[in-house]
């Protein structure tokens, strides 16, 4: 629950209470959405989770003219900053984290790994969540 609402100076609802339960729902998210995508990144360099190229549509670096190895790593700070962001800047981070869990899903639906393209949306849900999440902690009157 969270709360009773109010009108707050600018004519919007806000809640007057986060529940504590809510606190805890955000906190575990920013965790998980800031932590991930730092792990999933430093990994594009070592490749000891997976070797993540056999995930990457070959038209991507076709078009952009690098190698599958130079994306990657670019793959790699993307995912290090997103998840630095939801750390520092969770409004942001969440945000961003969400866009890019939806373009890897168009790169694994282009590669026909659609099993792994359904997972990484619905996580791409779980920190749009977390971006809306933090909205309602903003709107909150304390």
């Amino acid at each position: 629950m969270l709360g009773s609402l109010k009108i707050n100076e600018n004519n919007a609802m806000a809640t007057s209470v986060i529940d504590p339960t809510v606190n805890s729902i955000y906190k575990l998210l920013k965790v998980t959405y800031g932590l991930l995508p730092i792990l999933a990144g430093a990994d594009k360099f070592r490749h000891l989770l997976v070797d993540w190229h056999k995930y990457l549509y070959p038209g991507v670096p076709e078009i952009l003219s690098i190698s599958s190895h130079t994306f990657m790593h670019i793959v790699g700070i993307v995912e290090i900053v997103a998840g630095l962001l939801v750390f520092l800047f969770p409004n942001i981070g969440a945000y961003l984290v969400s866009a890019w869990l939806f373009v890897i899903v168009m790169n694994l639906i282009m590669g026909g790994f659609y099993d792994i393209a359904l997972r990484d949306f619905t996580l791409g849900i779980g920190a749009l969540a977390l971006g809306r999440l933090k909205e309602v902690k903003e709107r909150a009157i304390i």
